[in-house]
């Protein structure tokens, strides 16, 4: 176990901007998730955000590869375009992950990223497509053996937490038991409530994401770090 899993639960908050970046870290945030365009589910910040919110805080930043709502790739040269210029701007830890038509995983886009963008050097979440997979045993699989991917990030079902805690269980126990394809970690989020926490925190998951639930007023105003800080409370406590 890493001293990080052994010290305490990461919790990684999105952040839009620099602003949020800075009230995240001050909440207790471990980790940040960088995205744009919450209209679409989060697409890829301009490097110029990245680099911003980079010389704002000082905790390790994801950054997310996706151009467009869904989970299709889309323009994968545009991706891998994406990704260097990120890696370029000093990025080294990435959220992604596409969708195949047919629910399976699109390793074709995936590996293009890992080694056009050199990102098989980084650290990297498989985001929330895998709620919206056919298999998500068969997708753990397929995905096992890809290098620096360490979390999943999932509510257990497309419906949000209240839907998937009984997967999320489940899941935890097959990684618990060093199960192939479950070694990554758990990262929880989507529909997460405090509420949750006890059984999870029960059940070994020790990482949890969260986005409107770090803003109060919304997904048009500001990460606040009150709100973050209750989360990094309860999550200590």
């Amino acid at each position: 176990m890493s001293s990080e899993r052994a010290e305490r639960a990461l919790l990684e908050v999105i952040a839009l901007d620099a602003a949020d970046a800075v009230a995240a870290q001050a909440g207790g945030a471990d980790r940040l998730e960088l995205v744009t365009d919450m209209a679409a589910d989060g697409l890829t910040p301009p490097r110029e955000t990245f680099a911003a919110i980079r010389a704002a805080v000082d905790i390790p930043l994801r950054v997310m590869l996706r151009r467009a709502d869904g989970f299709a790739a889309g323009d994968v040269g545009a991706l891998v375009r994406d990704a260097q210029a990120l890696r370029a701007e000093g990025a080294e830890e990435f959220v992604f992950g596409f969708l195949n038509p047919d629910g399976s995983p699109d390793l074709v886009a995936v590996e293009h990223l890992l080694g056009e963008a050199c990102l098989d050097e980084c650290r990297w979440t498989f985001h929330r497509a895998i709620d919206r997979a056919a298999d998500r045993a068969a997708l753990r699989k397929r995905l096992a053996d890809l290098p620096g991917l360490d979390a999943y990030l999932t509510a257990g079902s497309a419906a949000g937490v209240d839907q998937g805690m009984d997967t999320l269980l489940a899941e935890a126990a097959r990684g618990a038991a060093r199960e192939p394809g479950y070694e990554p970690r758990l990262l929880v989020g989507g529909g997460l409530r405090l509420e949750h926490l006890p059984v999870l925190r029960a059940a070994g998951i020790d990482a949890f994401h969260i986005g409107g639930a770090a803003r109060p007023g919304g997904w048009s105003g500001p990460v606040d770090a009150g709100a973050v800080r209750g989360w990094r409370s309860a999550l200590d406590g």
